[in-house]
């Protein structure tokens, strides 16, 4: 056994693990440590993956070679894809997984990566060399591993202190203990600390269910998975969800109760999520409302547990029970455990780079709740990008010659062998080029005053961050990196092919009146008057690839030449022609400001004598030290202004 590692990944959730497998895949000998082997990538609240923005990031993780989106589909017993009645710029994939299975899946996925190994343990001190750079961690069973690098993805064990009504338990999680030391050494070398509150609801028994008297929420079984490399039929019985509602006999039992909320005597001091409310927080906040919405989501495949979405709750578990005993589906209710809240350290993430590497300490990576973040995917994003810079970091040195193979800063491959440096030390992703640049840049640059949750309304360049188009935005940067492999980029290119093959097609292929006015006329939607494109039949609303195909012969044959992935090449296509428009917008205002994105101002600036800038704005540059203007421009509290100055003085 070796005890010298290139890079360490400290926790195995969901950010660890996407940590660990992409820096072992790029070639980084990898430690994974964890304290339970049998809990890696626990789902420690709903068993669902994706979701309004969340699915776009895990296709996007999966489209950078990353592991969610495989094992996802693997154990998915459910799969809808939301948002439909609105455009395809915010529909969402969203799975229900087999929660067992999902730890299963991934425990394989890690076991089958020649680099990568685990060790059960609990990391209690960080190896730092001079108080600026990482070596190492020691562990509560006094073993010491060196690393060249160090990914931190302690979710809620730091000082992790979980809330049942008046009962306190220390934990990360139920029945798991919490985690102290890295906190109390961070603090003491300069680092800001603070704390943050989640929360999760009760685990339910079927079996004491009246489900007639709840409505059924089925899945679809269609082409869509997360994955770009799963063709596979769905490998497991794929289950219904069920929907119900609290009623004012429930609420009055909440409101009585909530002198014994921890939310509402002071028990609970630190910052909670605002648009995940628990139900008390409902009926204290809308008060107005009669009832709140409920959905009872299975746990697995061949279990009787379900998860209560809605009624995230740390009141005594009496108040919880007589509560819900008040709806009448839940009469005759079992739990097999309430539900809690708990408490626990993050460190603001302004204290990181892009990179997710720590500003104080070298080699040193933040990633998941650690930075202030809630959900799966917005951590196993985070993970996977400080999995690659830890590796990247790790690989090194100042006087390695470019790779042709290096990704630049910007995540495009940058070829200039005369920069005398490897441009390949760093990997980040902009704004426009994915939902993950905008978690990130929305980390670092304004920081957070809550936990942290991926919506689509964050992200200026929703057209151009689709999930049906995540692999063409980065899989080749992948593939660059790495990470990638030949086989999924030859999908890729595949795929890209017989798009462009469509599209050219519609662009070039005229339809004439007597071809279709009777079935345009069947439609609604007005006849022709003369002979067009295809393609301008394509834009209308009521018309698809495929309806169209069935009254065009030529267009039926050029759709049946596409050999693999048929469904989501004519979706893709036919998303590109109907809001080519707005793409093509979308791109020049990305364009605009990406300008700005390449002026560096990191290190040209003492801030604090500029007499022209604002006070504010003279404390926030000087916290954040941004690294261009444009991530200047994005600071709360910087005004245009204030870039305006900066821009005046750069031109000096």
């Amino acid at each position: 056994m070796t005890f010298n590692y290139d890079v360490i990944v400290v926790g195995a959730g969901h950010a660890g693990c996407e940590a660990a497998a992409a820096a072992a895949r790029l070639g980084s000998k990898t430690l994974l440590i964890t304290m339970d082997m049998n809990k890696i990538a626990q789902m420690s609240c709903n068993p669902a993956v994706g979701g309004i923005a969340k699915g776009q990031i895990v296709r996007e993780i999966d489209a950078l070679g990353g592991q969610m989106g495989i094992v996802t589909d693997r154990t998915a017993i459910q799969f809808r894809m939301l948002n439909r009645s609105k455009g395809p710029a915010v529909w969402s994939p969203r799975a229900q997984s087999d929660r067992a299975r999902f730890i299963e899946t991934w425990r394989e996925t890690l076991d089958s990566i020649p680099n990568l190994f685990i060790w059960q343990d609990t990391v209690t001190e960080l190896v730092i060399k001079n108080n600026s750079l990482i070596e190492g961690v020691k562990t509560s069973l006094g073993a010491i591993f060196s690393a060249k690098s160090v990914v931190l993805t302690v979710g809620t064990f730091l000082n992790g202190l979980m809330h049942v009504g008046k009962t306190q338990i220390q934990g990360g999680r139920i029945a798991e203990p919490a985690s102290f030391g890295i906190t109390e050494q961070l603090r003491s070398l300069g680092f800001e600390v603070d704390r943050m509150k989640t929360g999760t609801p009760v685990r339910i028994d079927g079996r004491s269910v009246d489900f007639s008297l709840t409505g059924e929420q089925v899945g679809e079984n269609d082409f869509h998975k997360f994955s770009y490399l799963d063709f596979t039929p769905r490998l497991l019985k794929q289950l219904s969800c069920w929907t119900l509602y609290t009623n004012e006999a429930c609420h009055d039992v909440l409101r009585n109760g909530l002198n014994d909320s921890p939310l509402y005597n002071g028990q609970i001091k630190s910052i909670g999520p605002r648009y995940c409310p628990s139900i008390e927080t409902k009926i204290v906040t809308f008060t107005d409302k009669l009832q709140h919405q409920l959905f009872l989501e299975p746990e697995g495949e061949n279990t009787q547990e379900y998860y209560l979405n809605g009624f995230s709750s740390s009141l005594p578990l009496s108040i919880q029970l007589e509560a819900l005993q008040q709806i009448p589906a839940f009469k005759n209710i079992h739990l097999y455990r309430p539900g809690y809240a708990i408490e626990y350290d993050f460190f603001p993430p302004t204290q990181l780079n892009h990179t997710l590497e720590t500003k104080r300490i070298r080699n040193l990576f933040f990633a998941g709740q650690i930075n202030g973040t809630t959900g799966y995917e917005e951590a196993a994003a985070q993970g996977l990008m400080a999995g690659i810079n830890a590796h990247l970091k790790a690989n090194t040195t100042t006087s390695d010659k470019v790779d042709s193979n290096f990704a630049s800063l910007d995540g495009k491959t940058n070829t200039d062998t005369n920069s005398g440096s490897n441009s390949r030390s760093e990997f980040v992703l902009k704004r426009d080029e994915a939902y993950i640049g905008v978690l990130i840049d929305d980390l670092v640059t304004k920081g957070v005053d809550e936990p942290y949750r991926m919506f689509t309304s964050r992200a200026e360049y929703r057209i151009l961050l689709r999930q049906d188009d995540a692999d063409r935005r980065l899989t080749e940067k992948a593939y660059n990196l790495g990470l990638a492999d030949a086989k999924r980029y030859a999908l890729l290119k595949e795929k890209e092919d017989q798009i462009d093959s469509i599209v050219s097609f519609a662009k070039n292929y005229a339809v004439k009146p007597e071809q279709m006015n009777t079935f345009l006329e069947s439609l609604g939607t007005t006849p022709l008057r003369h002979g067009i494109k295809l393609q301008d039949l394509i834009l209308r609303p009521q018309l698809t690839i495929e309806k169209l195909a069935e009254f065009l012969p030529d267009f039926q044959a050029q759709l049946d030449k596409i050999p693999n992935r048929k469904a989501e090449i004519i979706e893709a296509a036919e998303i590109l022609m109907k809001y080519e428009g707005y793409i093509a917008r979308e791109k020049i205002v990305a364009e605009k400001i990406n300008r700005l994105e390449n002026v560096k101002i990191r290190g040209k600036f003492d801030y604090n004598t500029i007499q022209s800038l604002s006070t504010e704005a003279k404390q926030k540059l000087t916290k954040i030290d941004p690294e261009t203007i444009a991530q200047a421009s994005r600071i709360p509290g910087i005004s245009p202004n204030d870039i305006n100055v900066l821009l005046v003085l750069l031109g000096r």
